[in-house]
């Protein structure tokens, strides 16, 4: 980080709090950390030039986003879960490769998570879902469509 150009911002995008060397940095001799903000440190080298750290190095996503991250992991994990147990109760249906989560299942998450939206969602009747071809409990999009 010494060799960074003055005010780079280095931000940690991986999955481990060990990726980017804070320890080390906090040893080297004449650096100075000053808190810009709650998760924003610039490190000042001994020769003045400084690096923009968020997040002490940790995983940014989670310590940088503001308004919404739980939600969106919330919205992540249950998307894991939900296909782990599809994966492990239909068996058969699934031999060793690697899928893309149907379409019900993903939106039986999206259902999940209306209520924390403060969203209602009515249900089609029999003639709005012929009108548009589609069951009346979903998946209202073809397989090949990508939210």
């Amino acid at each position: 980080m010494s060799r960074m150009k003055h005010q780079a911002i280095v931000g940690n995008i991986g999955h481990f709090d060990n990726e980017i060397d804070m320890a080390g940095l906090a040893k080297l001799p004449g650096v100075h950390r000053t808190v810009i903000k709650p998760q924003v440190d610039e490190w000042t080298f001994a020769d003045g030039h400084g690096v923009i750290v968020l997040s002490e190095g940790r995983l940014l996503n989670l310590g940088n986003a503001t308004g919404h991250p739980s939600f969106v992991m919330s919205n992540s994990f249950t998307n894991q879960v939900i296909a782990q147990v599809e994966l492990f109760t239909k068996t058969d249906e699934y031999p060793t490769g690697v899928y893309t989560l149907p379409k019900h299942l993903d939106e039986k998450v999206a259902r999940l998570h209306l209520d924390a939206l403060g969203v209602r969602l009515s249900q089609l009747t029999k003639e709005q879902a012929d009108y548009i071809g589609v069951p009346v409990d979903g998946p209202y999009k073809p397989e090949t469509y990508r939210y």
